[in-house]
């Protein structure tokens, strides 16, 4: 507890959802997906990764019926870009647009994962992770698989094991 929190009785309470957005951090920078998936590494291919991984956990959370825990989740992810832009560098003035620009790709990636349902990703991949300047064809498709297994894990597992986290690359 910091002293100001103790100087005036603030007590942080910790967030239930953190060890799931921790699971979901820890899938998107695997490196696997820089090294066998041709995914760039750099911030741009950290972030498009790590909201690809994020877009397939919300889904998973809809047909649970989770959206208060949904709502949160997005929030805790815009919490931890807007400190990694700050951490970078860039000034108060640019954050809200670059956050503004981040919800867009995460939604865009939203759209793109449903509309593709239990089909194949390839797609949305080329589309939303390598900007349709696709790497080789194994690299592509090193990466589709990954996210298609980790879809498909997501969906074996139970609303409460995925609340508290429990998710990983299969």
């Amino acid at each position: 507890m910091t002293l100001f929190a103790r100087l005036f009785g603030i007590e942080k309470k910790p967030d239930p959802l953190r060890p799931l957005y921790d699971s979901i951090v820890a899938v998107g920078r695997d490196p696997s997906w820089y090294r066998d998936g041709a995914v760039p590494d750099t911030l741009d291919g950290r972030f498009d990764m790590i909201a690809a991984v994020l877009a397939l956990v919300l889904l998973r959370m809809e047909d649970v019926d989770a959206t208060p825990e949904s709502v949160r989740l997005t929030e805790t992810f815009i919490a931890d870009m807007d400190g990694s832009m700050r951490q970078i560098g860039i000034g108060d003035l640019m954050v809200g647009k670059h956050v503004g620009r981040m919800m867009g790709a995460l939604g865009g990636r939203l759209a793109a994962f449903r509309a593709a349902a239990a089909g194949s990703l390839r797609e949305p991949v080329l589309r939303n992770i390598f900007d349709e300047a696709p790497p080789a064809p194994e690299a592509l498709d090193f990466v589709t698989a990954g996210l298609e297994r980790f879809r498909s894990a997501l969906q074996a597992t139970p609303a409460e094991a995925l609340l508290a986290g429990k998710v990983a690359m299969p």
